[in-house]
């Protein structure tokens, strides 16, 4: 598609709030204030016009594919709508019914199910989850200390995200959800628990899993029994659920032309829900006091209370990201800008995105549901939302100017700032800083060499600040010894609004001398690549490539992959200790050999090195077989079959990928339903399946 002059002039501007991909005293949740203008002839035109222009550019300018928006004032739904395309060919229009994937707001949605079994005296926030799962075990004795706060608070110290066999398309297979437990106890924890909050998925997996033990019944059930229900969400659900796939809004991808098949996420409380904008608001009210009897207002207060200044954190400033228990934020600009009171959670699959936003003390809410965008943009629609309509209630006199740190005024730096430079580790990647004595801080990439390297200046209140005033960077030694680049920004992107961010952005990476033995066999890797095996055949990464992951190192980080420390020669692992979402999902690395190869093992998963992946056959007729450990069998493309068309006699349960040699996947069975490819030029085949699955292939010019 040709992109517009404005698209390609704001596209650095949505690229920067994408990877940004990461406080008030305590509300009363049954009173709104004397102040809310509750004048019924309000009909928010102002606001209705303004969403259908913010909706259409995101859709028609920034690559959304399809958008849903609403705005719940007192109990009430005031403005509804939609916009983007469904489908290609514009037969099947969108509605206020039209369902999405919520991604991870269904975590508000599970620590509100926590809070209930809190409010019947079933769960203690501060007891031990152990007291509620018996079974809970894991390596690291420090697990014992885990308490369901610090499931809900990202505090508990666990790695991260498992998600291996979670995300699957048409498939609502509950693996990982019952082998969780079991796949906990051979982890360590990455820090003491509630020494700080990180953004841990598995923190909520596991509490789906407490739900479920203490309540008797499934997950599910629970939240159809005691929310869903009775709050009137009818088009709310789970892969569990009876969905027909034609009620959800249409998924696309440039590796494929037609529609993606039904997205399922079998981690349900992480971030399994489907639901609507209008289900969503109506959720809110329990938030707002609108609705009494399903959460105490002693429950509610306490999901709102800043949970993140339990551990270490960065100074408070303006931004995206301060924990409640289950929130993102429970003090979020710009709404902190009016002196109003603002808790939100976002969510993001491989498909679908939202954005959950409540006023509590004016009994307001605003949630956005997309497909093919960001939580993040969305981010954007859910704010204009409440801030237009708090202007036409006239509870805000008129809208405050964008923010920045002001063109940077350059002042002597310190000497002993130098000391400060050096590698940095943070969010599964690596910056390089360097400072010259004229106070010049430059920060650039070398995991990513064609990305331009970022210039700070050194300014009079310590920071460095960049050439246009949104960015700045300060270096802090924390109370445990490790220094962090703190980073504060202000994100705008034209006709959309602002966005504000401050966390610890990396943490310094210590030296890693290894041996000359050690370094061989790391050395050796480099470059190599390695195998997805036990994933099922309707697993989504086929389609998106991760199933194939290259090892990378670099020269100018020695001792490190990326910014997992090397601590053998068949050990690596992520040691940061870093709070917010620039520390999140951290792994341990294994490999072992056999069968004349090597096996990678991480977060669940299981790769076979490129030794181990041998020629397709090349003749007419051949056969492979599933072995009972249930690993999928690679193939590569010798050149005596490339172009050669490729037709599968495809088992009941399951399929098979192509790549060509750059790693883009060509064609995957479960996706587009063919069972018939060309075969490129050193490509690489891929055949998954339960033990025993059989595929008849057969090579024809």
């Amino acid at each position: 598609m040709k992109m517009s002059t404005r698209t390609t002039r704001h596209r650095s501007a949505i690229a920067a709030v994408s990877v940004m991909l990461t406080v008030l005293a305590p509300m009363s949740a049954m009173a709104a204030p004397a102040a809310v203008n509750n004048n019924s002839n309000l009909t928010y035109e102002a606001t209705k016009n303004t969403m259908m222009d913010k909706a259409k550019l995101l859709t028609e300018t920034y690559g959304t594919t399809s958008l849903q928006y609403a705005l719940m004032d007192n109990g009430k739904i005031v403005v509804s709508g939609q916009t983007g395309k469904n489908d290609m060919n514009g037969k099947v229009p969108l509605t206020s019914n039209t369902v999405y994937g919520i991604g991870s707001t269904s975590k508000i949605m599970l620590t509100a199910a926590v809070m209930k079994l809190v409010d019947e005296g079933k769960v203690d926030l501060d007891l031990p989850v152990v007291n509620y799962i018996p079974d809970f075990t894991m390596k690291d004795n420090r697990y014992k200390q885990i308490t369901p706060r610090m499931l809900l608070n990202h505090s508990s110290g666990l790695l991260g995200t498992s998600s291996n066999n979670a995300a699957l398309y048409g498939d609502n297979d509950t693996y990982l959800h019952d082998m969780f437990v079991e796949q906990l106890a051979n982890q360590r924890l990455k820090a003491d628990p509630g020494a700080y909050s990180v953004y841990s998925n598995d923190g909520f997996t596991l509490a789906e899993i407490l739900v479920e033990r203490v309540s008797g019944i499934g997950y599910t059930a629970f939240i159809h029994k005691y929310f869903t229900g009775p709050l009137d969400m009818t088009h709310t659900t789970t892969p569990q659920d009876a969905l027909d796939p034609a009620d959800m809004a249409g998924v696309y991808s440039p590796l494929y032309k037609g529609q993606l098949p039904k997205e399922n996420y079998n981690i349900i409380g992480t971030g399994g829900l489907y639901s609507t904008a209008e289900d969503l608001v109506k959720f809110s009210r329990i938030f707002t006091g609108e609705v009494n009897g399903i959460l105490s207002s002693t429950s509610v207060e306490a999901m709102a209370q800043e949970e993140y200044k339990r551990g270490m954190w960065s100074e408070d400033s303006d931004t995206f990201m301060s924990y409640g228990l289950g929130w993102d934020t429970v003090n979020m600009f710009p709404f902190n800008e009016y002196g109003i009171k603002a808790v939100m959670k976002g969510g993001d699959t491989l498909s679908y995105q939202s954005s959950f936003v409540v006023l509590p003390e004016h009994n307001m809410a605003a949630a956005v549901t997309s497909s093919g965008g960001t939580s993040l943009t969305n981010q954007f629609i859910a704010n204009e939302l409440l801030l237009s309509a708090l202007e036409e209630k006239n509870l805000i006199p008129e809208r405050k100017p964008e923010k920045s740190f002001g063109v940077p005024v350059k002042t002597d730096m310190p000497k002993e700032l130098s000391k400060y430079e050096g590698m940095y580790g943070g969010n599964n990647s690596v910056m390089k800083i360097k400072i010259s004595p004229a106070g010049q801080m430059t920060v650039s990439t070398p995991t990513a060499p064609s990305n331009p390297a970022q210039e700070y200046t050194y300014t009079a209140d310590g920071t460095f600040v960049n050439e246009d005033g949104t960015g700045k960077l300060k270096f802090v030694v924390e109370k445990n010894g490790h220094t962090y680049l703190w980073s504060r920004s202000y994100i705008s992107i034209p006709e959309l609004g602002q966005l504000a961010f401050s966390e610890y952005k990396a943490e310094k990476l210590e030296a890693n001398e290894l041996s000359k033995e050690i370094d061989a066999v790391w050395n050796k890797r480099d470059g190599t690549k390695y195998y997805l095996l036990n994933e099922k055949s309707t697993s989504m990464v086929y389609l998106s490539g991760t199933s194939i992951l290259p090892i990378q190192l670099n020269k100018e980080n020695p001792g490190y992959m990326i910014n997992n420390k090397i601590l053998g020669a068949n050990e690596a692992a992520n040691l940061l200790q870093i709070p917010g979402t620039a520390g999140r999902d951290t792994m341990d690395i294994h490999f072992s050999k056999k069968d004349g190869g090597e096996y990678l093992k991480a977060s669940g998963y299981v790769y076979a090195s490129e030794e181990l992946v041998k020629p397709i056959y090349s003749g007419k007729q051949s056969v492979t077989t599933i072995q009972t450990d249930g690993y999928a069998r690679w193939f590569s493309v010798p050149a005596a079959v490339k172009g050669k068309v490729m037709t599968v006699k495809i088992p009941a349960k399951g399929g098979f990928a192509v790549y060509d040699q750059t790693g883009i996947c060509m064609n995957h069975s479960v996706v587009s339903g063919k069972n018939e490819v060309v075969l490129p030029e050193n490509g690489r085949i891929v055949f998954a399946g339960e033990a025993g699955s059989r595929f008849e292939i057969v090579l024809k010019k």
